[in-house]
C-alpha cells in the first residue's frame, strides 16, 4: 500500500523517519518489494487468467512482501481492542452515555459482543485494554489493565490528555503488543470502543488531513439530526479554543483519547515487528494515520478490513489512497470488520500457495 502524490505525509518533517521522533519506538523496515515482485510473477503462472483473482492477487503480494516469503501464512492471530472513555461524551456527542463503554468491555469478556463472537469463529486470541475506562473493571485473564486515566478530559475547555499523558499511552500500546505477541504470532487485528471516540477521531482526521471539519464529522453510534448539529457545534467549539496542531504527537494531546493514542503506538510496534495489522473502521484508521504521520512505512503492513458506513471513514480512506476490502455497511467498531475481513486475507493465502501453475497442472496458458 504505497502513498500516492495525492496525500500529504511527505510533508512531515524528515525527522519523522527516524528512531528519535519517538524515544523508545524503532523504525519500521520497509516491506521486502523483491518479494511482492516475485509473488507477482507466481501469480501469473497460476492456472486462471492474468487478474482473475481481482484485488485478491496484490493482497496476497502484500502478505508476502510482510512476511518476506513465498509461503505466507495467518499463525496465531491476535486482536486487541482498546477501550477508554472521553470528557466530551458528556456533551452530548454520542447516541450512548458513557457508562457503555465500562458494560461492553465487561461485554467483551464475557464472551457476548460480536467481537468476542467473531474472534471465536475466526481462532482468534482476543485480549481487551483498559486504556482509560471510567470504571473499574474486575480482573480478567484477557483484560490488560493499562488506564492512564478515568477518561480524557473535555477538549473543549482544555487539551484532552497532556504530555505525559500522550507519551505513557503510546509507549503503553507498543507494550500490550509485546505483552500478546507471542512466538509464531504475526497478525494482529485492532479495533477500539469508547463512547465519544468518534467526535474526538473527527477533530484528529480534520488535523491530519486540513479537509473542513464538516467532512470529518458523521454520525458515530447513531444520532439523530438534532445529535449530529450539537456535535458539530461541540467540535466547532473545540477547535476555537485551538487549532489542530500540525505534530501528531501535540494533535493526539489536545484532542486525542487514550485508547487512540494506545492503538497508535500498538501500530507502530507491530509494523516494527513485520506483522499484518488488520485495520477495522473510522477510529483505528484515524489512528493509523497518526502513526504513519510518525512513520509513513507503517501504512505498508496494514490491510484496511472494511470502510465503515461512519460516512467520514470513506474520505480519510481516500486521502491515504488505501481500499478497504469489505463494503458492508458495519458501524459497529470494535475490530468487527477488520475480523470478518481476516476471512479475505486467509483465501488471498491459501489460493496463491495452493493453486496449481500452467506448467505444473499441465494445462496450456494463452500464449500457448
Amino acid at each position: 500500500m504505497t502513498l500516492s502524490a495525492k496525500t500529504t505525509f511527505a510533508d512531515a518533517k524528515p525527522a519523522s523517519r527516524v528512531a528519535s521522533a519517538l524515544p523508545g519506538f524503532a523504525v519500521i523496515p520497509p516491506v521486502d518489494e523483491a518479494m511482492r515482485a516475485a509473488a507477482n510473477r507466481r501469480l501469473d503462472t497460476l492456472t486462471k487468467p492474468q487478474g482473475a483473482l481481482g484485488r485478491l492477487e496484490p493482497l496476497a503480494a502484500q502478505v508476502c512482501a510482510i512476511q518476506r516469503t513465498l509461503k505466507p501464512a495467518i499463525t496465531r492471530p491476535v486482536a486487541m481492542v482498546f477501550a477508554a472513555d472521553h470528557g466530551v461524551a458528556d456533551r452530548g456527542v454520542s447516541a450512548y452515555p458513557r457508562a457503555v463503554t465500562e458494560q461492553m468491555v465487561k461485554n467483551f469478556l464475557n464472551g457476548g459482543a460480536a467481537i468476542s463472537v467473531l474472534a471465536k469463529l475466526q481462532g482468534l486470541e482476543l485480549w481487551i485494554v483498559d486504556a482509560g475506562i471510567d470504571g473499574d473493571c474486575a480482573n480478567h485473564p484477557r483484560l490488560i489493565n493499562a488506564k492512564i486515566r478515568r477518561g480524557t478530559r473535555d477538549f473543549v475547555e482544555e487539551a484532552a490528555l497532556n504530555s505525559v499523558e500522550c507519551r505513557d499511552a503510546l509507549n503503553q500500546g507498543k507494550g500490550a503488543i509485546e505483552r500478546v505477541v507471542v512466538s509464531g504470532t504475526n497478525t494482529v487485528i485492532l479495533g477500539e470502543m469508547g463512547i465519544g471516540n468518534t467526535a474526538a477521531s473527527a477533530l484528529l482526521m480534520h488535523g491530519i488531513t486540513g479537509h473542513p471539519l464538516s467532512d470529518c464529522v458523521g454520525r458515530g453510534t447513531g444520532l439523530d439530526d438534532q445529535g449530529l448539529e450539537r456535535k458539530r457545534a461541540t467540535l466547532e467549539a473545540a477547535i476555537a479554543r485551538r487549532l489542530p496542531p500540525r505534530d501528531p504527537v501535540e494533535l493526539l494531546t489536545e484532542f486525542g483519547g487514550y485508547e487512540i493514542a494506545m492503538l497508535t503506538g500498538a501500530a507502530l510496534a507491530a509494523a516494527a515487528r513485520q506483522m499484518l495489522i488488520m485495520v477495522d473502521g473510522f477510529t483505528v484508521t484515524v489512528a493509523i494515520a497518526l502513526a504513519a504521520r510518525i512513520d509513513p512505512a507503517v501504512l505498508e503492513y496494514c490491510v484496511f478490513g472494511h470502510c465503515s458506513a461512519e460516512r467520514p471513514h470513506r474520505v480519510l480512506l481516500e486521502y491515504l489512497d488505501v481500499q478497504p476490502l469489505l463494503d458492508l455497511d458495519m458501524r459497529l467498531g470494535e475490530g468487527t470488520g477488520a475480523a470478518i475481513a481476516v476471512s479475505a486475507v486467509r483465501a488471498a493465502i491459501v489460493l496463491f500457495t495452493d493453486m496449481a501453475t500452467f506448467a505444473g497442472a499441465g494445462v496450456n496458458d494463452k500464449d500457448s
